[in-house]
């Protein structure tokens, strides 16, 4: 696999021509929505398969399938178009498999109103699947906000672990202080609320509980391992998988990178895996930074896995940009998300050029918008295929369990493709998936 940056004068086909590659194979591989207007700094992925297959008279996909001794799953991660038909064409190129380096797990974050294509085209590179549905109250109580009967059943459908989130943010997606530590500080609502969820586990078929903490640090760390002691001791003997997502807080001040200096051992001894993960809403208050540093992260696992072993660890990332109105003013400024393709057409139609932070690792641009006839700067912050692969790195070479994507409400082929052009994806239990497939 390689990665190219898009320099001025470049076109998709004289990317093409320089990796020998047709440029229908990036405009695919890649999702390209403005394949002939490329963006100064854009990047794009060039695969190599190890093996493909041209369909031919008589192939149908259970054929493929034991021709090759692949999965399903397999054959969909690899060419995710399958996903939108149910056809094979004579004549057109299947990818087998690529020269992987290794194994990986993969945990997606949903909210439950996930178009449910995008969903199916997702799960075939999932691990686990964590659904956003699900708040504590003060009192242990739960409370959901939608019908995820199908979402659950979908993911086992495809051999993805479906996990039960439950958090203690409003409805505006803020995490509550209040709500957190009146469950921590008793454990009448602890126990309430183990019950509500070991209800909910049973009645929806979820397999596991993925739980959000928000606040952790060396003072109040006794309170979340007490609590996370509680859970297993119910849940465990049910059969129950036990997560914990923790969302760090990395900074760097005066020049220096700052965290609190938490020894995770003991939480780590009651779970199946602990992510660390920056949550991005879709607005943001603070000064304008990047999404994800490479560098602070590096420094913030370096020191966790001095204490938790690789094996109990996921890293996640923000598959997000943030854009930011310049200057930034304290309690007044704020930012607004984008997907990453938007990202992209926003620096086309702005005909700026991408720039690269080789301390975080990630991209960003500047442009001006007008009020009124009044110039107005922006810096975008974001994240594309170096990003991505360098943070994949870091969990391979540290021998770490997995990765988590936040969130993969929007489908983003670029993320997929580095994914499985160079790592199988773990998959813990079986799917149930309908191979039939007319051939057109």
């Amino acid at each position: 696999m390689n990665i190219y940056v898009v320099q001025p004068g470049d076109t998709i086909f004289s990317i093409a021509g320089m990796y020998g590659v047709t440029a229908y194979q990036l405009i695919q591989d890649n999702a390209l929505e403005n394949p002939y207007e490329l963006v100064p700094g854009q990047t794009i992925v060039i695969s190599y398969p190890k093996q493909t297959h041209t369909v031919i008279e008589g192939d149908s996909i259970e054929s493929i399938l034991n021709t090759y001794q692949i999965t399903f799953m397999q054959l969909l991660r690899n060419n995710p178009f399958l996903s939108e038909r149910n056809f094979l064409y004579l004549g057109e190129t299947l990818i087998i498999s690529y020269n992987t380096i290794g194994s990986l797990s993969t945990m997606g974050y949903i909210f439950p109103f996930i178009n449910m294509n995008t969903l199916r085209k997702t799960l075939p590179n999932l691990t686990y699947l964590s659904v956003l549905n699900y708040r504590t109250s003060e009192e242990g109580e739960i409370i959901t906000s939608s019908d995820d009967t199908e979402i659950v059943q979908t993911a086992k459908d495809y051999g993805v672990v479906p996990l039960m989130m439950i958090t203690t943010l409003t409805e505006q997606g803020e995490p509550n202080i209040e709500i957190e530590f009146s469950i921590l500080l008793s454990k009448e609502y602890q126990n309430q609320n183990i019950d509500k969820t070991l209800n909910i586990l049973k009645t929806k078929g979820y397999q596991g509980v993925n739980i959000i903490f928000n606040y952790v640090n060396t003072t109040n760390y006794y309170l979340y391992e007490e609590f996370i002691a509680n859970v297993a001791s119910r849940l465990n003997g049910e059969g129950y998988m036990i997560f914990v997502t923790i969302n760090p807080h990395i900074d760097n001040i005066n020049d220096e990178i700052s965290f609190e200096k938490v020894d995770y051992s003991g939480i780590s001894q009651h779970v199946n895996a602990m992510v660390f993960l920056r949550f991005i809403w879709g607005k943001n208050f603070g000064p304008p930074k990047p999404v994800s540093s490479i560098t602070n992260l590096k420094a913030f696992i370096d020191y966790v896995l001095t204490t938790v072993e690789p094996e109990k660890i996921i890293l996640g990332k923000p598959i997000i940009s943030l854009n930011w109105e310049l200057p930034f003013i304290q309690g007044s400024s704020n930012s607004n998300a984008l997907t990453l393709n938007a990202t992209i057409s926003l620096a086309n139609d702005v005909n700026t050029t991408i720039q690269f932070d080789e301390i975080s690792y990630t991209p960003y641009f500047y442009y001006y918008d007008y009020n009124f006839g009044i110039p107005i700067q922006h810096i975008v912050w974001s994240i594309d295929a170096r990003s991505i692969n360098i943070l994949n790195r870091l969990v391979s070479d540290h021998g770490i369990y997995g990765t988590g994507v936040w969130n993969i409400m929007v489908y983003y082929r670029q993320l997929w493709l580095i994914i499985n052009s160079q790592y199988d994806i773990i998959k813990l239990l079986p799917d149930n998936q309908n191979t039939d497939f007319l051939l057109v």
